[in-house]
């Protein structure tokens, strides 16, 4: 099991694939990391030598924001935003979508389980 960056990448997998379980790494910048290492993207994990693997790590070390530092920017970011006021933040206080999403009928994901609001049924009617 080789770990890069703090998380252990699953052995199976090509070397390509397996870069972007690290936070911060998608498909595209693992292939510039390998093309800046050197080395191609289907080795699988289980192949590489400890060589490779300090050199890949060197490689995100030295122009990649990943794992627990760009978490961390990302939420002073959010916090910023709540702190100011901003429009974004209060959406983010709120716990609703910021990025322009409708609410009526959408975005469960988001504002969580559906609660029915009690009193919208009509009254039946009563013999007198």
């Amino acid at each position: 099991m080789a770990r890069i960056s703090g998380v252990t990448i699953p052995n199976e997998k090509q070397v390509g694939v397996a870069l972007t379980y690290v936070y911060g790494i998608g498909p595209k910048i693992s292939d510039s990391i390998l093309d800046k290492a050197g080395i191609d993207s289907t080795i699988r994990v289980k192949n590489l030598t400890d060589a490779q693997t300090t050199k890949i790590q060197d490689v995100i070390n030295d122009g990649y924001l990943v794992e627990g530092e760009l978490q961390r920017i990302v939420v002073q970011n959010i916090k910023r935003l709540k702190e100011i006021k901003a429009y974004r933040g209060i959406r983010h206080t709120n716990n609703l979508p910021s990025r322009g999403q409708r609410t009526k009928t959408n975005a469960r994901t988001r504002r969580g389980k559906k609660s029915t609001v009690g009193g919208t049924a009509k009254k039946a009617a009563t013999k007198t």
